[in-house]
C-alpha cells in the first residue's frame, strides 16, 4: 500500500504543490505551500486518531490532506474538482486501489466551501483540518498599508488551535485575534461559509463545532 510518506516524498507531487501555490502568490491569495498542507494533513490525522479510526482511514485523511490544493496550479476556480482529477491519475498510476482512490478523491473534490459536503469521515476530516487553519504566517503581503480584509484578518489571528474535547464530543476551534488590527465581525465576515461548513464536518464525525475567540464562545 502506498503510504503517506510515499506521497510526501514524491518530487513530481512536491513540484505540484510548489507551483500551485506559485499560481496563488501570483493572484495575492495566502500561502498554500508545504507549511499549509502538512499542517492539514497532521490536523486530519489528528482528528480521525482521536476518534479511534483505523490507521488505514487516518492515513488516507493524511494523503488526502497533502494533496488537497496541487488543482491550483490550473485555477483557483473548481480547484478542488481539478486537483481530483489529479490526484485520481497520479494515485492511480502509483498502484492505488480504486477503493482507497475513491476515498482520497472524493475529499479533496468536497473540500472548496462553494461546492463542499462532507461525504465521507476523510472528507469531514479534511474539511475541518483546512478551515480551520488561519495564521498571521500564511500573509505574503509585508506592506501593511495595503492589506485587504483577508490579509488583515489572517494577520490579526496571533493564535489559532484546534482541539477535541468534552469526552470526544466537541471539535474546538481557538484563536487569540488582535482586535487593533481586524475585529471578530470582520472575521466571520469572510470566513462564515468556512465556519458553516466546519458545522456540517464536525456532525458528519459525531462533534459538536465551537469558535472561542479571545475566551469566549461566539459560535
Amino acid at each position: 500500500m502506498i503510504s503517506f510518506e510515499d506521497i510526501k516524498n514524491n518530487e513530481s507531487i512536491r513540484t505540484y504543490i510548489r507551483q500551485a501555490d506559485n499560481t496563488l502568490a501570483a493572484l495575492g491569495f495566502t500561502e498554500h505551500s508545504f507549511a499549509h498542507v502538512a499542517k492539514v494533513a497532521d490536523v486530519a490525522k489528528y482528528i480521525l486518531q482521536t476518534l479511534h479510526f483505523s490507521e488505514r482511514e487516518i492515513e488516507l485523511a493524511q494523503i488526502a490532506g497533502f494533496l488537497h490544493d496541487i488543482g491550483n496550479i490550473v485555477n483557483r476556480i473548481d480547484h478542488a474538482q481539478s486537483g481530483a482529477v489529479m490526484a485520481f491519475r497520479i494515485l492511480d498510476q502509483l498502484g492505488v486501489s480504486p477503493e482507497e482512490n475513491a476515498i482520497i478523491i472524493s475529499a479533496i473534490g468536497n473540500h472548496d466551501e462553494s461546492t463542499a459536503y462532507p461525504v465521507n469521515p476523510v472528507a469531514a476530516a479534511l474539511i475541518l483540518a483546512d478551515k480551520t487553519d488561519v495564521r498571521r504566517s500564511r500573509v505574503r503581503n509585508q506592506d501593511f498599508v495595503t492589506f485587504d480584509i483577508h490579509d488583515r484578518v489572517n494577520y490579526a489571528v496571533v493564535e489559532s488551535d484546534v482541539t477535541i474535547i468534552e469526552d470526544n464530543t466537541i471539535f474546538e476551534l481557538s484563536l487569540t485575534i488582535d482586535t487593533s488590527i481586524s475585529s471578530v465581525m470582520d472575521y466571520f465576515e469572510i470566513f462564515m461559509d468556512r465556519m458553516l461548513l466546519c458545522k456540517k464536518a464536525a456532525n458528519q464525525l459525531g462533534l459538536h463545532f465551537q469558535v472561542i475567540v479571545n475566551n469566549q464562545k461566539v459560535l
